[in-house]
């Protein structure tokens, strides 16, 4: 029997972490967004995802570093106001690890990355709704999808980094047949 799971988005944080000039770490995450997935039963091993985020709901807890982070210079939130991911694989990796595999859309650009997953396990909630809870993690290129701005100090060094760690901590719904 096939299942669908909703996220819970009051329960759940969809964010990101990127190096400032190399000594420090920048955090930020989307305000936004939706997620399903399906599974077969309450079995997440070859589970289907579906997550999409409103670029426009980036916070960073800077409001001008949010809206050059909007801008052209980075995401285009204005020409490109979804970033979307499916999977293509859920694979268990041992009982509560998960390797997830799909395509990433940021911009214009799709590209396949690979994302782990702990599974935090399922619980009734006060209101008899089962919700599941994972904490996923994975890394990007941020060139790759087209965020190219860069900036060099006088010193040389990169002002944000190219690599972008994604940190999401997600409790989904079991949704009623």
């Amino acid at each position: 029997m096939v299942t669908t799971w909703i996220i819970d988005p009051t329960h759940s944080e969809i964010g990101f972490r990127v190096k400032h000039l190399m000594i420090s770490t920048v955090k930020g995450q989307f305000r936004r967004f939706l997620a399903t997935a399906t599974t077969e039963g309450d079995v997440w091993e070859n589970a289907s995802l579906h997550f999409e985020a409103e670029v426009d709901s980036i916070e960073t807890g800077v409001e001008q570093r949010d809206g050059h982070l909007k801008s052209e210079d980075f995401f285009h939130a204005s020409a490109y106001p979804t970033l979307r991911f499916v999977s293509t694989a859920f694979r268990a990796k041992s009982e509560d690890t998960y390797e997830v595999v799909g395509n990433l859309t940021i911009r214009d650009v799709t590209l396949p990355v690979t994302l782990k997953a702990i599974y935090g396990g399922a619980m009734t909630d006060f209101y008899g709704q089962t919700k599941a809870g994972f904490e996923i993690s994975g890394n990007i290129s941020r060139k790759e999808f087209n965020l190219k701005w860069d900036a060099v100090t006088e010193a040389g060094g990169v002002v944000v980094s190219d690599d972008v760690k994604l940190v999401l901590d997600v409790q989904m719904t079991k949704q009623a047949v």
